[in-house]
């Protein structure tokens, strides 16, 4: 796990390829490098930042050079073993053991088609010094990130979108519509940028730069297409295929942690985890007591700690009372884009305290709730569908009740109550609609009130988008549409984004075992009646891990990976709350309306509505904004 960066044909491309290299340090603390080779009157530069985790010697440094191929590339490849045997069965020499150099020789003898046989997390850029051509790719299911620039025949391309924006001086414009789309989901998605020449190279794809200025791309996996032909096959032994992603994920020269929150994905991993590095380290969260007895959080540190008394991990826990003045400005600048998660900052303290003990890579359960219906929004929108055969008079009498009850007091919230007003949001629309505004913020209405009016045509824009993604498949199997639409947007736009700063801002590699494509395969292999049974949801995954966990752990109820935002929101955060909402760079650029923003505020604080989360990531888009417009040299301003 790294950080890569490079330009091509781009002026200066030496002295900027070392200033993308530079401002990408924290993901690699154990080394660095640069190449540069001549291409037609220009040149092409790599750099590479190294955590090093296989092959820790220096047959494993980059960037990698070896007759005419030039690699830099960040990630891992769990079939790297499977891969290195056939290519030495064909004559391959092996100078070391890095899983780099079997990307490398595996690019020498199939080019573009090793790409579908790569198995783990990665993004590299290949140059091939016979043809002067430059590759850059990324892994199937957009785990690890690939920002890039182009320019008239150059390109610029690096781990991180900061790096880009520091290579260019702070001259990138910042694109209005990812903005828009970030206040809609609290998170850009993937297929949208929030500066404007800049991009995100698509998951599953490749690009192609040539010396004579064209530039080619191509696509090598798709995830619709695999739910497509997964939807006709046998459901596989789920079980069986889940352990063996788990063992594959723990390939490493260095120790290996887990999370461990006390909830069935954590849990179900860390079991499998030690049965193949019994006495593994597992590092879970809790929150001070006063902030999680407001909130009305459970108890996830009593099944976090049960689980490790049962398969003999050594647990680590650590209390979250951070500084959120202090650490909300520090998280904004290391996600990159305005994302509103507060997970964020769980993930940056977990992986600080790993890396504190001398721990470089950790197992995470990301991905499961996405492909095994594990939300609550999942059979939310079921239940909806029931719903929506009640009697008409029935459904206004009990929408106005619930909306009358308060969200919050000043001593406690209360969840069941933000529960029944946010299905209620939802429950009356259609399906695609309903699906949006059961994980989004706003809707439609709601959002046009908050930004300027210039941006209304924006706003439809990206509810198309989410329509057209959600639509672009043939699935005949409700559950399985809305994890398809989930795969494809909220994991690569949020919770795989979100995993990747963090945990490089601490120089952690985080892996994602549920996040592997022979388990993408057979979670889409399952209909959703199985997927979501009665009122359970991850029903079948909840059948494999049954075997080898506690009912109490499997059954248990959902867990929150989350923060106490109410708690935080009225009182560590409200005086900057106020100074946002009054004199911020957002409402002053005429990007939000201080009305709307203030009615939010004084809804919030009434307790009859809960905005505690949307108020949150105005902060995260405040400080994201403040630091984007401020050596531009450009105005942001937008009519009011």
């Amino acid at each position: 796990m790294c950080g890569i960066a490079g330009t091509y044909r781009w002026p200066d491309g030496k002295a900027v390829t070392d200033r993308l290299t530079e401002t990408l340090a924290h993901r690699g603390p154990d080394g660095a490098g640069r190449y540069g080779h001549p291409v037609g009157d220009g040149e092409v530069q790599l750099g590479h930042r190294r955590l090093a985790v296989i092959d820790l010697s220096g047959t494993g440094a980059q960037p990698m050079v070896a007759d005419g191929l030039a690699l830099t590339y960040n990630g891992e490849l769990y079939n790297a073993p499977e891969l290195r045997a056939e290519l030495a069965a064909a004559g391959v020499r092996f100078r070391g053991t890095s899983d780099t150099e079997v990307l490398l020789e595996a690019w020498r003898c199939w080019g573009t088609d090793c790409l579908p046989r790569l198995r783990g997390m990665f993004a590299f850029g290949i140059f091939d010094e016979r043809t002067g051509e430059l590759v850059l790719a990324r892994d199937q299911l957009g785990i690890k990130p690939l920002f890039l620039l182009r320019r008239g025949t150059g390109l610029a391309f690096a781990s991180e979108l900061k790096a880009l924006a520091a290579a260019t001086g702070g001259k990138l414009e910042v694109d209005h519509a990812a903005l828009v789309a970030s206040l809609l989901y609290y998170w850009v998605p993937d297929s949208r940028c929030a500066f404007r020449e800049a991009e995100k190279l698509p998951p599953g794809s490749w690009l192609r730069c040539r010396p004579d200025g064209r530039v080619e791309r191509g696509r090598y996996w798709n995830l619709r297409d695999v739910a497509h032909e997964a939807r006709d096959s046998e459901p596989p032994d789920l079980a069986a295929v889940v352990e063996e992603s788990t063992r594959r994920h723990l390939l490493s020269d260095v120790p290996v942690a887990t999370f461990l929150s006390g909830g069935l994905d954590s849990s179900y991993l860390t079991a499998l985890a030690a049965r193949h590095r019994p006495g593994i380290s597992a590092y879970t969260i809790g929150f001070r007591a006063e902030d999680a007895k407001f909130e009305a959080m459970p108890d996830d540190l009593r099944y976090a700690r049960q689980v490790a008394r049962r398969f003999g991990v050594d647990l680590h826990e650590i209390e979250i009372a951070p500084n959120v003045l202090d650490l909300l400005p520090r998280m904004t600048y290391h996600l990159d884009e305005p994302i509103g998660d507060p997970a964020a900052i769980n993930t940056y303290l977990i992986c600080s305290a790993a890396r504190e003990a001398g721990i470089k890579v950790m197992l995470s359960g990301m991905g499961a709730d996405e492909l095994f219906a594990g939300y609550r929004k999942h059979l939310a929108n079921l239940l909806a569908l029931r719903y929506q055969r009640v009697p008409r008079p029935v459904r206004r009498g009990l929408s106005g009740a619930v909306d009358r009850l308060p969200v919050a007091t000043s001593r406690r919230g209360y969840r069941s109550v933000r529960f029944a007003k946010r299905f209620l949001s939802f429950a009356d629309l259609p399906e695609e609609t309903a699906f949006r505004r059961s994980y989004t913020m706003y809707d439609q209405e709601e959002l046009l009130a908050l930004v300027a009016p210039d941006l209304a045509g924006t706003v439809e824009d990206v509810l198309t988008e989410h329509a057209d993604t959600y639509q672009d498949n043939d699935l005949d199997d409700f559950v399985n549409r809305m994890c398809l639409t989930d795969a494809r947007m909220f994991l690569p736009g949020l919770n795989l984004a979100y995993t990747d700063r963090s945990s490089m801002a601490a120089s952690t590699e985080v892996r994602v075992p549920y996040v592997d494509v022979e388990v993408v395969r057979a979670a889409f292999a399952v209909p959703g009646d199985r997927k979501i049974v009665g009122r359970q949801g991850k029903a079948v995954l909840k059948e494999a891990a049954a075997s080898v966990l506690p009912r109490e752990i499997v059954y248990r109820p959902k867990g929150l990976f989350s923060a106490p935002l109410r708690a935080w929101m009225s009182r560590d955060l409200a005086p900057l709350v106020r100074e946002v909402v009054h004199d911020g760079e957002l409402v002053r650029s005429g990007l939000l309306r201080r009305d709307a923003l203030a009615r939010m505020v004084a809804e919030d604080a009434a307790g009859q509505r809960d905005f505690s989360k949307h108020l949150w990531h105005v902060l995260t888009l405040e400080y994201w904004y403040r630091d984007a417009t401020s050596g531009s040299g450009q105005s942001s301003r937008l009519s009011a």
